[in-house]
């Protein structure tokens, strides 16, 4: 009987193995619940870093047209008025770059392209002056993506309201 007895458990339980073989609907269902709750928290912190990195293109671009518009002052004993007569190369898919510059001061504004999805992006603005030896600057974004227009600093001590300097 005993010889019997194990056979039958035997039995018992390589039946029971054959039958346990894949997942019940309520383990998927689980499992597609939490995918869905990691995926709606981890999105919206992936899109803003997207934004981010688009806006670096801006301030990056404007510290090169700074710098460029210095060196034009030292070797022309003014600032450029055009874009193309800096040797900077400036390049960006989501902004177009306007500089305007005198005698004693330069401004660059840009404007988020709307064709590329420009329309999250935040404008900026940059402003240099030579003081003697030295060259005063400050680049400066706006606090609001609905800003239609940057607004160019008049001095390198503060941005306009509604922006903030982030260089």
């Amino acid at each position: 009987m005993k010889s019997e007895f194990k056979a039958k458990y035997l039995q018992h339980l390589v039946s029971k193995k054959k039958g346990n073989e894949g997942f019940t609907l309520i383990e998927l269902l689980v499992v597609i619940i939490i995918v869905g709750v990691l995926a709606a928290i981890a999105l919206p912190s992936f899109l803003n870093q997207i934004g981010k990195a688009r806006g670096s293109e801006a301030k990056s671009n404007l510290g090169t047209i700074n710098r460029s518009q210095q060196a034009y002052r030292l070797e022309r004993n003014t600032f450029s008025n055009a874009l193309t007569a800096l040797d900077a190369r400036v390049t960006g898919k989501f902004y177009s770059y306007t500089v305007a510059g005198a005698a004693n001061t330069a401004t660059a504004v840009t404007t988020p392209v709307a064709a590329a999805g420009g329309g999250d992006l935040k404008v900026s603005s940059a402003y240099v002056r030579q003081n003697g030896d030295t060259f005063l600057q400050i680049i400066c974004e706006s606090t609001e993506t609905s800003a239609a227009v940057a607004v160019a600093p008049t001095d390198e001590t503060a941005c306009a309201a509604n922006y903030v300097q982030v260089n």
